[in-house]
């Protein structure tokens, strides 16, 4: 017999209004116990939107929502205790310490058994301990913020933008103990727009555009779904390469790098590129050969880029 699937976040037909602007579109999906989940999407395409829905902060307009089993318009009060929230653009008291603001959230919270020093431990903060949280990084803060986000032992964590702002080697930082969550069998709601953080971390990632999710699978599921060719990556020195590789009829592309981005099928179609570079005197410095990452699926599914400074209207994000 097989064993039933356990899902601790169903959501259906979700749909969310302000006004005349639906910031959520009548969206559907199911989160498994112990997964990392990720919304991923540009700013204003509903991500917070809908995480806040889940976890009771907002009220939908219509469709239904149950966390744990239970209806989050009607039964806030039990689930709040049973699920933690690190909200977007998260901020604490500057003048007290890192162990003093944890100390505070699990009185605040009524988890004055929090066990504070393994959750200092957890998100790598030991020796920071003492510090006060103004003079904490970007970084750090986001990793306090996650500790407090957990002082009660929640079984489903709800993570908003958690990197955002961040500095890339900030982000990784965060990234890691994200990772911890997931190997201690957390279940972790994340949303986000950084494409290399969903492939990351995700054990199933929904895109969502405009308040509508228009693919949901695993990473790798949606990029070999969705992307039937490969990228193929020169460099030179020769200004001919472009003509070159333009009047074989393939769509060359110029990077930041001055390297030239190539769609191809397959292997065949790279020796011929190759041929002809070598029969018309063009150097290469180097070649690489990869298959499209998410940012290339997400690009071909909406038809737009997916970048930090995308905006939206009240409500939709």
């Amino acid at each position: 017999m097989t064993k039933k699937t356990e899902y601790v976040i169903e959501v259906e037909k979700l749909t969310k209004r302000y006004g005349d602007l639906p910031a959520v579109n009548d969206i559907s999906f199911n989160v498994r116990k112990g997964e990392v989940f990720a919304l991923l999407g540009p700013n204003g395409a509903g991500k917070t939107t809908t995480v806040e829905i889940i976890d009771t902060i907002r009220t939908p307009t219509s469709g239904k929502v149950r966390l744990l089993g239970m209806d989050v318009t009607k039964k806030k009060r039990d689930i709040v205790p049973r699920i933690g929230v690190l909200p977007q653009g998260f901020s604490s008291f500057d003048r007290i310490t890192v162990r003093e603001t944890m100390q505070y959230y699990s009185r605040l919270f009524c988890c004055r058994n929090a066990d504070i020093d393994r959750l200092i431990a957890l998100v790598n903060l030991n020796d920071k301990a003492k510090e006060q949280y103004m003079n904490l990084s970007g970084g750090l803060k986001q990793r306090l913020g996650i500790a407090i986000a957990l002082v009660n032992d929640p079984e489903v964590v709800f993570l908003d933008e958690p990197t955002t702002g961040l500095d890339p080697r900030a982000r990784r930082e965060v990234w890691e103990v994200l990772l911890g969550l997931k190997q201690a069998g957390k279940t972790v709601f994340l949303t986000t727009h950084y494409m290399e953080e969903a492939e990351l971390l995700a054990d199933t990632v929904a895109i969502i555009s405009k308040g509508k999710i228009i693919a949901m699978d695993s990473p790798v599921q949606l990029i070999e779904s969705n992307a039937d060719y490969l990228v193929l990556t020169l460099q030179s020195i020769d200004e001919k390469a472009f003509d070159v590789v333009g009047k074989m009829g393939f769509a060359p592309e110029l990077s930041n790098h001055k390297s030239l981005n190539v769609k191809v099928t397959g292997t065949d179609d790279i020796r011929k590129i190759l041929n002809a570079m070598e029969d018309a005197g063009v150097s290469l410095l180097s070649m690489d050969v990869r298959k499209p990452n998410l940012e290339q699926v997400f690009l071909k599914l909406t038809g737009e880029a997916l970048h930090e400074g995308a905006s939206g209207g009240k409500g939709a994000k």
